[in-house]
């Protein structure tokens, strides 16, 4: 159970609400089997949110949205073409990087809802997108 005071710290502060997000997503994500590699990678083409490697040993660049409510859209919906555009080639910048080859490569969206009052949803979309 999260204290009120904190929830309500993170529901006015977005930014911050967004990195909450990330961090309970990499632990849902882990204790669902899935293994660290790394957070907020970013360079010139854009930004991923989280990297993991399921447990097939593919790698999983996952798309974090964070949200008080989802009374307006989905939020998946915000992973729009553009921002699609952006995660795979800022993806590919992390697979040059770090030399990754002969791995599978999957997009996921996590979408983490932190309402001002009863329990944390998280929904993980598997296989989200196709570049």
């Amino acid at each position: 159970m999260m204290l009120p005071f904190i929830r309500s710290r993170l529901l006015n502060d977005t930014r911050r609400l967004g990195r909450w997000g990330e961090k309970y997503c990499r632990t849902y994500l882990k204790k669902n089997g899935y293994r660290y590699i790394a957070q907020n990678f970013r360079c010139k083409s854009g930004e991923v949110d989280l990297v993991m490697a399921d447990t097939t040993g593919a790698i999983v660049f996952v798309e974090v949205k964070t949200r008080k409510s989802e009374t307006k859209a989905p939020a998946q919906q915000a992973v729009n073409p553009n921002k699609k555009r952006r995660l795979v080639r800022a993806a590919n910048q992390f697979v040059r990087k770090y030399n990754i080859k002969n791995k599978p490569l999957r997009f996921d969206v996590a979408a983490v809802i932190l309402p001002v009052k009863g329990p944390i949803e998280i929904r993980h979309y598997k296989n989200a997108f196709v570049p």
